[in-house]
């Protein structure tokens, strides 16, 4: 489904102009991301759930998140970010080095996205 302009309107302003799942301001190329996947067939064309293209199935998304979310749905791209701090200390010195001298901290919570505490 192509939006048009006014529907990117629409949905630029869902929730205040804010990315639905960081809460990032929005800047002028923001994504519209399928809260529920449609999985598109990239080599013979389509997708396995053209119902879901709907307006309704869609939330303003920035870039990255957009891009890490892909075509899972809420509760596995959920998963994957509460998943990050176990990876950053398994794969990145960088982070382990800034971790030692203070530079962050960890935290244990649970990942909520921004349409949640918007819509509550």
């Amino acid at each position: 489904m192509k939006l048009t302009k006014q529907q990117r309107v629409t949905l630029r302003d869902k929730f205040g102009g804010r990315c639905a799942y960081c809460g990032c301001e929005l800047g002028k190329t923001f994504h519209a991301d399928h809260i529920e996947p449609i999985k598109r067939d990239w080599v013979n064309g389509g997708c396995e759930h053209p119902e879901r293209n709907t307006l309704e199935n869609f939330n303003p998304s920035c870039p990255s998140c957009n891009i890490v979310k892909s075509s899972m749905p809420l509760e596995s791209f959920r998963k994957v970010i509460a998943g990050f701090i176990k990876s950053l200390n398994r794969d990145s010195t960088q982070y382990k080095f800034a971790k030692r001298y203070g530079l962050l901290e960890e935290r244990e919570v649970e990942v909520r996205f921004w349409f949640e505490e918007f819509t509550n």
